[in-house]
C-alpha cells in the first residue's frame, strides 16, 4: 500500500513538473498560413509588390522634398514627415516578409524574427494612428484658434509631440511582445494570419492568456479607440467653429486644408473598423478577413503620398521647381558641349 502511495505522489511530482517546465516552451519557428488555400493568391502577390514600390518610393520621395525644402520645416509638415516615416517602415517590415513568404512557399519563421516582425509592423501602424491625431491637432487649433496657432503649436511643441508618440509606442509595442515569450506553444505552431500577428499568436498557446489578451485591448484602445474619437472630436470642432465664419467662401477655404487629413484618416481607419465590426456582428470568413486586414495595413501607406502630393500647393510647386530647374539645365548643358 505504501508502494502505491509513493508511486501515485512520484507521478503526481513528475507530471507538475513536467507542467512547469512546459509553461516555457517555444516553437524553434512558427508556420504563417495565412494565404493558403486561397485561390489565385499569386496574383495578389504580384499586386502587393507594385503596391509595395509605388509606397517605398512615393514616402521616399515626401521625406525627401520635407528634408530639402526649408519652407517646409513647420509643424504642419513635421507632421506629414512623421506620417511618411512611418507609412515607409510599415511597408518594408510587412510587405517583403509576406511576400517572400508565400510566393516563394517558405512559410516558416524562426521565433525571434517572427517577434521582431511583429514589432516593427505594429511599432509603425501605431504611429501612423497618433501621427493622425497630431495633424488633427494641428488643424483644430490653425481654424479654431488661428491668432494663437504659432503660439501654440510651433516646431518645438511638434517635435514633443511626435517624440512622444515614439516613446509611446516603444513602451507599448515592447511590452506587448515582451509578454508574448512567456507562452508555452506546445499544441501547435501554425499563425492563422499573414505576419506574426499578435492575436494569432497568443490564441495558439498552451497556458494562460489573460495578460496577453488585456494588452491586445490596450493597444487597440490606444492605437484605434481613443484616435478615432480624438479625431472626431477635433473634426467637430472645426465645424463648429466654421459655422461661425459669414462667408461660404471662406468656410470652404477653411474646410481645404483638412482636405488631405480627412482622405488620409478615412483611407486608414475605415476598413480596420469596417472589418471589426462586421466580425463582431456576423461571421467573417478567415479568408476574407485575411485579405481585408492585409489591404487595410498595405493601401494606406501606398496613398498617403499621393493624396498629400496632389492636395498640397506646397508640394506642387516643389515638383515644379525641380522640373523647371532640369529644363534650364539641359538646354546650358547643351550649349557648353557646342
Amino acid at each position: 500500500m505504501n508502494s502505491i502511495k509513493t508511486l501515485f505522489i512520484m507521478n503526481a511530482l513528475n507530471d507538475s513538473s513536467l507542467l512547469q517546465n512546459a509553461s516555457f516552451v517555444r516553437p524553434e519557428y512558427f508556420f504563417i498560413s495565412g494565404f493558403s488555400g486561397i485561390p489565385y493568391s499569386q496574383y495578389y502577390f504580384i499586386f502587393l509588390i507594385f503596391v509595395y514600390i509605388v509606397s517605398v518610393c512615393g514616402n521616399s520621395f515626401v521625406l525627401f522634398m520635407i528634408l530639402v525644402d526649408r519652407s517646409l520645416h513647420i509643424p504642419k509638415y513635421m507632421g506629414i514627415f512623421n506620417l511618411a516615416l512611418s507609412d515607409f517602415g510599415e511597408t518594408n517590415a510587412l510587405i517583403p516578409n509576406l511576400v517572400k513568404t508565400f510566393l516563394f512557399d517558405s512559410q516558416y519563421i524562426s521565433y525571434e524574427a517572427c517577434l521582431a516582425n511583429m514589432f516593427f509592423t505594429f511599432f509603425f501602424a501605431g504611429g501612423q494612428s497618433l501621427t493622425l491625431v497630431a495633424m488633427a491637432y494641428d488643424r483644430f487649433i490653425a481654424i479654431c484658434l488661428p491668432l494663437r496657432y504659432h503660439a501654440i503649436v510651433n516646431n518645438s511643441f511638434m517635435f514633443a509631440t511626435l517624440t512622444a508618440i515614439w516613446l509611446l509606442n516603444i513602451i507599448t509595442v515592447g511590452t506587448m511582445v515582451l509578454l508574448i515569450t512567456n507562452l508555452s506553444f506546445c499544441k501547435t505552431n501554425e499563425v492563422k494570419s499573414f505576419f506574426c500577428d499578435h492575436g494569432p499568436i497568443f490564441k495558439i498557446a498552451c497556458n494562460d492568456t489573460w495578460i496577453n489578451v488585456f494588452m491586445a485591448n490596450v493597444f487597440i484602445a490606444i492605437y484605434l479607440y481613443l484616435p478615432l474619437t480624438a479625431i472626431v472630436l477635433s473634426y467637430l470642432g472645426i465645424l463648429l467653429a466654421l459655422t461661425k465664419i459669414t462667408t461660404w467662401e471662406d468656410r470652404l477655404k477653411a474646410l481645404k486644408t483638412c482636405f488631405s487629413h480627412l482622405l488620409i484618416v478615412g483611407v486608414f481607419f475605415l476598413p480596420v473598423v469596417s472589418t471589426y465590426l462586421v466580425a463582431t456582428i456576423s461571421y467573417l470568413h478567415p479568408n476574407a478577413r485575411i485579405i481585408n486586414t492585409s489591404l487595410s495595413v498595405t493601401i494606406p501607406p501606398m496613398l498617403n503620398p499621393i493624396i498629400y502630393v496632389l492636395n498640397t500647393k506646397e508640394f506642387r510647386e516643389f515638383i515644379m521647381k525641380i522640373l523647371k530647374k532640369k529644363n534650364i539645365t539641359v538646354p546650358q548643358v547643351q550649349a557648353l558641349e557646342k
